[in-house]
């Protein structure tokens, strides 16, 4: 084979190889220690560190303090809204209203197949006696197919919200993901003051639930008020042996972190 056909059978492989892997992202987690998290976003998004990057936000009680940091970044940043169709009306008030003060450009709004909703939700209950397939149907579904289209995303996840996400790193690669979809936590070591803080210096509305005792806002029907003390995300789902809704699963199925990660580098 010519050194031309050699090059030439090179462009036409396939890498059907993950995006990344566990080491990358111990590797990234080494490389950002003691990083604030202005100069991780700076480095992934401007710098193009990870590829094609999204955010996914739920426009909860916290999201505008991640979005308003992206915003300085790059305002056009891709968006992703999982627009179930059992959201509180104030959460979608609240989305355009985030939208609109912070100059966003670029929201997306997935919403459910509605071959889908009509074939295995049609009453619309499913939430009542199936949450896990509910949020199967209206979140994990959509997300992963608009997640194709990405190498990376940011979360809003952070350590103080629940038990489950206590030890999660900065980066981590997405264990729902074959394809090594990496999924970056810039907020995870952010305590519940430093949220509150930041809200008051950049002046942010808070979602209109908070004050009605909602710390943790997810689909109206499975989102109850936490009383205080409480676990903030206490009220997500309350009487289901659930505490995630399935887009998030950071952990080994021993509750244990991947191999060679640690918390909070």
């Amino acid at each position: 084979m010519t050194e031309q056909q050699a090059s030439a059978r090179s462009v036409d492989r396939i890498d059907t190889g993950p995006r990344f892997t566990d080491n990358d992202a111990v590797r990234l987690n080494r490389m950002f220690r003691g990083s604030s998290t202005q100069e991780l976003l700076e480095a992934v998004i401007k710098d193009g560190l990870a590829g094609d990057v999204t955010t996914v936000s739920s426009f909860g009680a916290e999201s505008a303090v991640l979005l308003h940091l992206i915003a300085q970044v790059n305002p056009g940043l891709p968006v992703l809204f999982l627009e179930t169709g059992k959201h509180f009306p104030e959460t979608l008030a609240y989305r355009d209203e985030l939208v609109g003060q912070l100059g966003l450009t670029n929201l997306i709004n997935l919403k459910p197949d509605a071959a889908d909703l009509a074939a295995k939700d049609d009453s619309g209950l499913r939430w009542s006696y199936d949450p896990d397939g509910c949020c199967e149907i209206r979140k994990v579904i959509p997300l992963a197919k608009a997640l194709e289209n990405y190498d990376a995303s940011f979360t809003g996840r952070k350590a103080f919200q629940s038990s489950t996400r206590a030890n999660l790193p900065r980066f981590e690669v997405d264990t729902s993901d074959a394809q090594g979809r990496l999924k970056i936590n810039p907020l995870i070591d952010w305590s519940a003051d430093d949220i509150t803080a930041y809200f008051a210096e950049h002046d942010l509305p808070a979602h209109p639930l908070v004050a009605q005792g909602f710390p943790s806002i997810g689909c109206s029907p499975c989102t109850h008020k936490v009383a205080p003390g409480e676990d903030p995300r206490s009220g997500r789902w309350k009487g289901w042996d659930k505490t995630e809704c399935g887009i998030h699963t950071p952990l080994t199925d021993e509750g244990e972190l991947p191999p060679g990660y640690e918390p909070f580098l």
